[in-house]
C-alpha cells in the first residue's frame, strides 16, 4: 500500500504561516522574481471573492481590496518540505519526495495505515501545516485520493475509486502536483 501526503497550495501556506489572522480572509500569491508578476496561487476566500490564477496583482485588488498578495518564501517552503519529509519518515524508509508540498510513502506493514496516517496530519497540523492524505494500493490512486481526502481517505480498490471521477479532476491533479 501506499499513501500520498499532499500539502494544498503549498506555496501560499509557506508564505502565510504563523499568520493565523489571514487564514479567513482573501490571499494570492506572486512570484516576485517575474518580469510581470501574476497570482500563481490563492484561497478559497480569494475565489469566491472572483479572484483567479494568472491575474495581476492589480486585476486581483480590482475584484477584491481585501485581498492579500504575498510573495513566494523560499525559505518557509523548504522548510515545510522538511518538516513533511520528517513525518513521513516516521511511517516508513520508503519515502519519495513527489513534488514540492507532496511525498508518497510505501508501507510494508498494512497494519492500521489510516490512524498512523492521521497521526500526521494532526502532527503537521500542530505546526500550522493543513495537510490531506490518500492511501491507496498504488502511488498514483494515493495521490488522487489525497486530492479528495478531507483529511484522509483511504481506498482498497483504485479502479473503483478512479472509474466514477470526472476526467477533470485528473486535470486538476496534474495542476495541483506541479504546484501551481
Amino acid at each position: 500500500m501506499f499513501a500520498s501526503i499532499y500539502l494544498p497550495n503549498f506555496y501560499l501556506q509557506a508564505a502565510m504561516r504563523h499568520q493565523r489572522e489571514l487564514q479567513a480572509k482573501p490571499a494570492a500569491l506572486i512570484e516576485e522574481q517575474d518580469k510581470k508578476p501574476v497570482l500563481i496561487q490563492l484561497n478559497e476566500a480569494a475565489e469566491k471573492a472572483g479572484i483567479r490564477k494568472g491575474m495581476t496583482p492589480s486585476q486581483a485588488l480590482a475584484r477584491s481590496l481585501k485581498v492579500i498578495i504575498k510573495a513566494r518564501a523560499h525559505t518557509q517552503e523548504k522548510s515545510i518540505q522538511q518538516l513533511l519529509l520528517h513525518f513521513a519518515f516516521t511511517l516508513s524508509s520508503f519515502v519519495e519526495a513527489t513534488a514540492p508540498g507532496v511525498c508518497t510513502i510505501q508501507f510494508t506493514d498494512n497494519r492500521d495505515l489510516k490512524a498512523k496516517v492521521s497521526r500526521i496530519i494532526e502532527q503537521l497540523a500542530e505546526c500550522e501545516i493543513a495537510a490531506q492524505a490518500g492511501i491507496a494500493p498504488t502511488p498514483d490512486a494515493s495521490f488522487l485520493a489525497a486530492h479528495l481526502a478531507r483529511p484522509v481517505l483511504e481506498i482498497d480498490d483504485a479502479k473503483e475509486f478512479l472509474v466514477p471521477l470526472p476526467i477533470e479532476t485528473l486535470a486538476l491533479s496534474q495542476d495541483r502536483q506541479s504546484g501551481i
